[in-house]
């Protein structure tokens, strides 16, 4: 494959604009946020991310190189096609759930990150074990696209792979580190934009090509390999479901997405992108299903790219660079390796960011440095996210199964996160006892399961286990949403009868080491105070909470008051003070 010299040069371009939107966006805002919260300014945007900016923001946090590739890959691949391509409307299907049930409670407490909560209800010891699933989950996702895209831009330009995703890596940097969530935010319009605007130009001339077979024909019927419609067996519908719930469940608890539920105007306006983000999802995942199915609809020997066809080459993964590559004009191409490193860069710097967030508030501040400046804490966020990115950058050049790690990590955050967040904003009661009990019941239950990505044999065989090809241990079983549940279960119980045993006096208050039950509001539990600023939640949740010794067990079940929300929006609070 000869080196594109006007391919090079069009990538160039781009990422010299992407760079100039992030530099211009911070430069726009680098007042904001100046009378002293300049780092919520960074984290949450000054809480002032309007529907249209918001709503592209949100929508291009998932729309990345992983779901416009895999996407692709999961309809072109004989043994799955549309029926496993299940990131368009699982991811869809958590944006409408996160937007009915956890953007308003999150919102109108006026947390500034997906950790708060934890740390206010379990402490910041149990918010520093909550952050490491959360920061794998980034950091192995932002690795994950680093490496996609540079062996996408390889494939097109047929340059150096190492050289693409250091250079990638360095722009999303680059604007992160200068202007936060408003640099993020408004680069990702542009991002968005180029993306839908990349891949519809692509589609019809990949269509018209001659070795391209008409796909409502193939949709239905073997021409080249088995129809792009896929088919889901029977005895892979246990499987099948298990990964729809990981995707629409597991993908509620992601800092990506809370920071711009938190950074909206109001909670109404944080629901409201949420449905935006959804939609978005679903009209940005047509072209790549298109293109998925012109690549199972072609006779590739009629082709320059000529036999074996990519799935015989292991090359199914880039069936989209490779339909573009060879079923388009050289001009559309390069256009559409445009959209595709857009999308990478408009995830990749999300992830950075979320994690820089975490750690330089939850863990930080909160954990270590109650008293820390505020411009102390912007320069740990800056040093973070130049870490962060180094490292994201690093592990997509050395690691061999980055996306093995990321599946893992990923599994992290649904199993372990996801129940302790419906604990700690729907379940009354629960505390850091049956947080930390659950915490290791579903990580190893989990770890115990087996991961053919890394290898890793599982110690627990489930009902319908097999053994491929290469001597992998499949689990049929939906075993990682049981661990999900065992998780949420074992912490209510846990909870339930720690706290009985100690209000009781079955167990003496010394042993309440954890200062969980009998001195729960103790120092080691965060004051909602220094959590959230008065102006973002309404005065009577700045009151003083005392331990309530007398409830019954089963007046302790629900929390109530997660569903009566007060929103903080400026009309709301306006209408109040009239």
């Amino acid at each position: 494959m000869a080196f594109h010299v006007e391919g090079l040069v069009a990538i160039i371009v781009f990422y010299l604009a992407i760079l100039a939107v992030g530099i211009w966006a911070a430069w726009k805002t680098k007042n904001t946020g100046s009378d002293g919260d300049r780092s919520e300014a960074i984290i949450v945007g000054g809480r002032d991310i309007g529907l249209l900016v918001g709503g592209f923001t949100m929508t291009a946090t998932w729309v990345g190189g992983g779901y416009i590739n895999g996407t692709a890959e999961a309809v072109y691949v004989p043994d799955y096609g549309l029926a496993w391509a299940q990131a368009p409307i699982g991811y869809s299907l958590s944006l409408i759930l996160g937007g009915l049930f956890f953007a308003k409670p999150m919102r109108s407490k006026g947390y500034v990150t997906m950790l708060d909560p934890f740390q206010q209800i379990y402490g910041k010891r149990m918010g520093g074990l909550l952050f490491i699933p959360a920061l794998m989950g980034e950091m192995f996702w932002a690795a994950a696209i680093f490496s996609a895209l540079g062996a996408t831009i390889s494939v097109i330009i047929d340059i150096n792979v190492n050289i693409s995703v250091i250079i990638s890596a360095l722009i999303a940097t680059m604007y992160t580190l200068v202007g936060g969530l408003y640099s993020v935010a408004y680069t990702d319009v542009v991002q968005l934009f180029c993306i839908f605007l990349g891949l519809w130009i692509s589609v019809p001339f990949a269509l018209s090509h001659p070795a391209v077979t008409d796909i409502g024909l193939t949709a239905v019927h073997q021409v080249y390999q088995a129809p792009w419609l896929g088919s889901i067996n029977s005895v892979d519908i246990y499987t099948w479901l298990d990964n729809f719930f990981l995707l629409t469940l597991g993908g509620i608890p992601w800092q990506a997405y809370f920071q711009r539920v938190l950074s909206s105007s109001s909670a109404t306006y944080a629901q409201v992108l949420s449905f935006l983000a959804a939609f978005g999802c679903i009209v940005m995942a047509i072209p790549a299903v298109l293109i998925g199915a012109i690549g199972a609809s072609t006779a590739w020997n009629q082709t320059e790219y000529g036999v074996p066809d990519p799935k015989s080459k292991k090359e199914a993964d880039m069936i989209l660079p490779i339909v573009l590559q060879y079923l388009c004009p050289v001009y559309v191409s390069f256009f559409g390796l445009g959209a595709v490193s857009a999308a990478v860069m408009s995830s990749a710097d999300s992830s950075i960011l979320s994690a820089s967030s975490m750690f330089a508030r939850n863990i930080y501040q909160l954990s270590f440095r109650q008293n820390a400046s505020d411009r102390e804490i912007v320069w740990v966020m800056r040093i973070t996210v130049l870490l962060f990115g180094a490292s994201a950058t690093a592990m997509a050049l050395l690691a061999s199964s980055v996306y093995g790690l990321w599946y893992l990590s990923s599994d992290l955050v649904y199993i372990i996160i996801f129940p302790q967040l419906l604990c700690v904003l729907f379940i009354k009661g629960t505390n850091t006892y049956g947080a930390i009990a659950g915490y290791l019941f579903g990580l190893v239950l989990r770890i115990t399961g087996g991961e053919p990505y890394l290898y890793l044999q599982p110690l627990i065989f489930y009902p319908g286990w097999y053994q491929d090809d290469n001597n992998l241990y499949i689990q049929r079983f939906p075993f990682k949403t049981l661990s999900m549940l065992t998780a949420f279960v074992t912490n209510v119980l846990v909870s339930y009868l720690a706290k009985y045993l100690f209000e009781s006096g079955t167990l003496p208050p010394k042993l309440d080491f954890l200062d969980a039950v009998v001195a729960r509001y103790s120092r080691e539990h965060m004051d909602k105070a220094t959590l959230v600023k008065s102006d973002n939640i309404v005065l009577n949740e700045l009151a003083p909470v005392n331990p309530r010794h007398s409830q019954t067990l089963s007046s302790t079940f629900t929390n109530k008051e997660a569903f009566n929300y007060v929103d903080s929006s400026p009309e709301l609070s306006n209408t109040e003070d009239n």
